[in-house]
């Protein structure tokens, strides 16, 4: 899962670097490797899980009442 990003003709480094991050970030490897940072308990996890599937069924639920 090597991602790479190719400098273009006359372009600084600054905007492949941003490129860079947004691939990275479409791509979901900064969110992942933050989230193995710190070891989580499996219990803590399907909690977190849990939770967040019930925020995202309220907001479904809330947006379909509209």
């Amino acid at each position: 899962m090597a991602i790479s990003v190719q400098v273009r003709k006359g372009e600084t480094l600054d905007k492949a670097l941003r490129r860079l991050k947004k691939r990275l970030d479409r791509e979901g490897v900064i969110h992942e490797a933050r989230d193995r940072r710190y070891f989580e308990k499996p219990c803590a996890k399907r909690r977190r899980e849990k939770k967040a599937a019930k925020f995202a069924n309220y907001l479904r639920v809330r947006n379909e009442k509209m």
